[in-house]
């Protein structure tokens, strides 16, 4: 597709310091299951969809926490409970696509200058980490909103609103199932950033298969705010994105990010490993 921007880089190195370079994903146990079956959600923070460290539930940093499935919204914050592993244990009584997401935004947090330019570099914020080393602080504040979404197929790969913007300050919205995709076919995503398309905006895609492997890809939007990858191997999916931009008019942080996260599964086989224990989540013993 002639939006498409083909950029394969190396895994990324990235800071263990809790700053905007750590990715906050959601992470169902099974991404394929069957009506009345138990949904169990996990969170993750980490760098590249690496298992690092899971996060329990916070209702106080929890803006939004919800599941769409069969055109209804179901409130799962009413459901979670505080210091939760995992976030969510809940029934799926419909049949088609379900949708979780999680908006999380919690208190700004304070980083050290050399820290915090380092992870502005490895994000391609140049500029921004250049400001950064140059100044007389010695820590800077953040405001990090985490915008997160996973899709799990019940019985059928279709139906649901996942094709829609939900009203996320910044999110990706797939416009095809992965679950009827085939091997090989293109699966085409857009960024919002505030309900508009978002143009030339880095957008890395991760691909994590059963063997421990990573094959990350940078991709960039095009004027309609969309990016095209292919499905090009069986494993679990990530697609993040992160804006960041100085804090002018605030005096309780320096600087806002804002993160996007959407996990998936994609299998062209009829016996693919279908649980988080077999690419390397949760504890196997």
């Amino acid at each position: 597709m002639k939006f498409r921007t083909h950029v394969v880089i190396a895994l990324l190195v990235m800071l263990s310091a809790a700053a905007s370079a750590q990715d906050n994903y959601l992470l169902p146990e099974v991404f394929y299951l069957h009506k009345n079956d138990t949904l169990k959600v996990h969170q993750y923070t980490g760098s590249g969809f690496k298992a690092d460290d899971e996060l329990k539930y916070n209702s106080s940093a929890t803006k939004r926490f919800a599941l769409n499935e069969a055109g209804k919204k179901a409130n799962l914050m009413t459901m979670a409970k505080d210091s939760a592993a995992p976030l969510i244990t809940y029934k799926l009584m419909n049949s088609g696509l379900a949708m979780i997401e999680m908006i999380s935004s919690p208190a700004p947090a304070s980083i050290d200058r050399e820290v915090y330019a380092k992870t502005l570099s490895d994000e391609g914020l140049v500029k921004l980490a250049d400001q950064v080393n140059n100044s007389n602080q010695s820590q800077f504040r953040e405001k990090s909103t985490r915008c997160m979404k996973a899709l799990v197929a019940v019985d059928k790969p279709s139906g649901g609103d996942f094709d829609k913007p939900t009203g996320q300050d910044f999110e990706i919205v797939l416009k095809q199932s992965p679950y009827k995709m085939n091997y090989g076919d293109d699966i085409t995503a857009v960024l919002y950033l505030k309900g508009k398309p978002l143009p030339a905006a880095q957008v890395d895609v991760y691909i994590k298969t059963t063997s421990g492997n990573i094959y990350p890809q940078t991709l960039s939007t095009d004027a309609n705010g969309q990016i095209s990858f292919n499905a090009s191997r069986d494993g679990l999916y990530m697609l993040r994105a992160v804006k960041t931009e100085e804090a002018t008019n605030n005096t309780d942080f320096d600087f806002e990010t804002l993160q996007a996260a959407y996990v998936f599964q994609f299998s062209s086989q009829n016996e693919m490993p279908n649980d988080y224990h077999s690419f390397g989540f949760g504890n196997k013993h």
